[in-house]
């Protein structure tokens, strides 16, 4: 079972996504936005295996989250997504950080599948 910290503000986003996490039988921890997830991560950084975090969120964005939780725990598994072209120029800095940067919408099984393939890539299951 793999921990995950899930971060998104858009509660419609986030809640269907927890669910594919759980199904797939990873246990789940839900963020609101950057803020938050940092404090949760800060908290219990050994509690988590990875990170999935949109990118435009208010307080704190997920790059500055990203970058935060590298700082904390370098090599972290990270994956961003976002639905903004700028954003995901600005993803593009974060290279050797961030294990995947995923376009919005996307399909879930594209989710679940991202996941799988880090999960196994990264050998965290």
């Amino acid at each position: 079972m793999v921990r995950v910290l899930l971060v998104d503000d858009d509660e419609a986003v986030r809640t269907p996504l927890a669910r594919a996490l759980v199904l797939d039988g990873h246990a789940v921890t839900e963020a609101s936005d950057g803020a938050h997830a940092l404090e949760t991560f800060i908290e219990d950084e050994a509690g988590f295996d990875l990170m999935i975090s949109d990118i435009r969120m208010p307080l704190m964005d997920g790059i500055q989250l990203a970058l935060a939780v590298a700082a904390k725990r370098p090599g972290f598994p990270i994956i961003l997504m976002t639905g903004y072209a700028e954003q995901r120029e600005r993803a593009k800095e974060l290279e050797g950080l961030v294990d995947d940067v995923l376009i919005k919408p996307f399909p879930l099984g594209d989710f679940r599948k991202a996941v799988r393939e880090l999960i196994a890539r990264r050998d965290l299951g």
